[in-house]
């Protein structure tokens, strides 16, 4: 694996950043003749700073640079063409001709594609899945609403690892699903490592996702506006379609975010569940990075994703630009 170093730059910002958050500290505490309560907020800021803005600007310079540090974008061709890096070695080796020769690899952009296709499924899945839970659990007429709302809670205590391991002995060929298939008369089904196992493990972990925002947005709804449509005539059906539901948009818009974003970037659940036979781009920026040791195409591949998920977030934000969505409970 390479050795990657940080650049010179990156420490003096570190460096300079800090010596600026204590002389802002100290100053702050002088004019104020002692310490704001707004102040107690400082060790957040420089959370930020250090382990969210620093990573970001270095995702930014690998992705920009060579190994030697220079500018360069040929880790975003490298992106849209797998076979670019072994095409300019050829063509400084052997010339154009030789190069030529050397069809383009498209195994990035089939891996981003089908991380997409899989990350739709999941998000459609617990959608269908989650928005009738959210309604059950959100209806003030059901007693066990608020049951079933522990209920969803509790499995989120649990490891994410765990959860998606625990998976591994109902599907294997000897675990428990296989067992009840072949004592009712059916037989031994191949459950394992597939993209049906994969789509399952995605859809169990990010399900609550997908049914707290919505559940949140329902449980907001004013009981009057159902009733007072019901009296103008509509039906339950009715009521639900042309009032319930609009109203639930940016609970649904925040909950579609929630379990796409995470969708798309899954590394563990494909390695676990599909055994390797199935890649996603969270895999494939993972062993660029730690296999390969490419923090350059690795940093490219993973400025790609975060701006995929700047995409995500603005159009959160224009379908609910008050936060109305709400989250996790």
């Amino acid at each position: 694996m390479m050795n990657m170093q940080l650049p010179s730059w990156a420490y003096w910002a570190m460096g300079a950043g800090l010596a600026c958050f204590i002389a802002l500290v100290a100053l702050s505490v002088r004019r104020h003749h002692g310490v704001k309560r707004s102040l107690f907020a400082a060790p957040y800021t420089l959370w930020m700073l250090v382990f969210t803005l620093l990573p970001c600007i270095l995702i930014a310079y690998y992705a920009f640079t060579d190994t030697n540090g220079a500018f360069t974008l040929d880790n975003f061709r490298s992106f849209w063409d797998s076979n670019n890096s072994m095409r300019e070695n050829l063509r400084a080796l052997a010339g154009d001709e030789v190069a030529a020769t050397v069809a383009r690899g498209s195994v990035n952009v089939d891996t981003l594609v089908y991380s997409l296709w899989m990350a739709f499924l999941c998000t459609a899945i617990s959608l269908l899945l989650g928005y009738p839970a959210a309604l059950f659990m959100a209806d003030r007429k059901m007693k066990m609403g608020s049951t079933i709302v522990v209920l969803f809670i509790i499995p989120m205590w649990m490891n994410f690892l765990l959860r998606t391991i625990a998976w591994m002995s109902l599907l294997e060929d000897n675990g428990l699903i296989n067992a009840f298939l072949e004592w009712i008369g059916i037989g031994r089904k191949h459950l394992m490592y597939n993209q049906s196992a994969v789509l399952l493990g995605m859809v169990y972990n990010f399900l609550p996702f997908m049914v707290f925002p919505i559940y949140t947005s329902l449980s907001k709804l004013d009981p009057k506006l159902g009733e007072a449509a019901q009296d103008l005539g509509c039906n339950e059906f009715r009521t639900l379609l042309r009032v319930t539901m609009p109203l639930s948009i940016p609970g649904v818009i925040s909950g579609i975010t929630m379990v796409f974003m995470p969708s798309v970037t899954t590394f563990f659940i494909p390695r676990v569940l599909g055994g390797g036979n199935t890649q996603m781009f969270g895999d494939l920026i993972e062993s660029t990075f730690l296999v390969a040791g490419n923090w350059n195409l690795g940093s490219a591949l993973s400025l790609i994703m975060m701006i995929l998920i700047l995409i995500s977030l603005s159009i959160l934000r224009k379908a609910d630009p008050n936060g109305e969505g709400g989250g996790i409970v």
